[in-house]
């Protein structure tokens, strides 16, 4: 057992708490990488079941001051009323495939006299923000609409400045417009009359597992590669102190003993020359 004291030196103990850090680390990465996976998945499934399930009435899902729940997310909703285009908002910084554009979110006045707020789809701009006056104005009159429900986003980006914002939030845009609109807001599927000029429409999440699983294995080997290598360098300085640490320590008495022999040696021929000199 004395060959393992070295364990306890301070330079080991450190070396340890360090790999002990680092893989606890990767473990923490890879299970965090894991739940985004299962999120992803239960995404994916939400959607395609309310892809089949059809559209339904907007105020089964929908009402004014209410979040949206994260279960009714990407439920396809139907609803009828005129665009109240004078309210246009504009959402900014938003490119597709490098260009630069805006997404262009319009309110429709329902019959009960709130409104539901519709991301009618993107459009392509010379510079990076654009006026409500610039977008193509939607079909005018009566319009039935069917999207999917959307969460509203959170944080300063959601302000809203001259009708323009860099995220849909429904409490700031409602009042920042001075109008009661229903919680969350909508993704344009389908808009009846078809306006003049269309917006390209929303692009919907891919529907796959993307690469979590992947990074999530990957963080745990590296994890296991960190104890697997304090492991072999373990047994490496057990089995003669050949380790990295060893290396050093012999390679410096190696120095320090070629350091005496030379001096040795000095001593040596200096006597020499002292007595010959004599």
């Amino acid at each position: 057992m004395h060959k393992l004291r070295f364990l306890v030196s301070r330079r080991w103990i450190v070396f340890a708490l360090a790999v002990v850090g680092l893989a606890w680390v990767a473990w923490r990465l890879g299970e965090w990488q894991f739940h985004r996976l299962e999120d992803r998945q239960e995404r994916n499934e939400t959607i395609e079941r309310n892809e089949e399930a059809g559209a339904q009435p907007i105020a089964d899902v929908m009402a004014p001051g209410e979040p949206v729940a994260g279960a009714e997310e990407w439920r396809i909703v139907e609803a009828s009323g005129t665009y109240a285009v004078e309210d246009t908002v504009i959402v900014r910084y938003r490119t597709r495939e490098g260009a630069a554009g805006v997404d262009v979110v319009v309110p429709l006045e329902l019959a009960d006299g709130s409104s539901v707020l519709v991301d009618r789809g993107w459009y392509a701009t010379d510079n990076r923000g654009a006026t409500s006056e610039e977008v193509p104005e939607p079909p005018p009159g009566e319009v039935t609409v069917t999207g999917w429900v959307r969460r509203d986003a959170e944080g300063d980006s959601t302000e809203v400045s001259d009708q323009s914002t860099r995220a849909v939030n429904s409490e700031q845009i409602g009042e920042a417009l001075d109008r009661e609109v229903l919680g969350g807001w909508i993704d344009l599927r389908s808009e009846s009359p078809e306006p003049e000029t269309p917006l390209l429409p929303v692009e919907m999440p891919e529907l796959d597992n993307g690469p979590h699983f992947f990074y999530g294995l990957q963080w745990w080997f590296f994890g296991a590669l960190a104890i697997f290598g304090f492991f072999y360098l373990m047994y490496d300085e057990w089995r003669g102190g050949r380790g990295p640490w060893g290396r050093t320590e012999q390679a410096g008495a190696r120095s320090r003993s070629e350091a005496r022999s030379e001096a040795a040696e000095q001593s040596t021929v200096d006597g020499k020359h002292h007595t010959g000199q004599e």
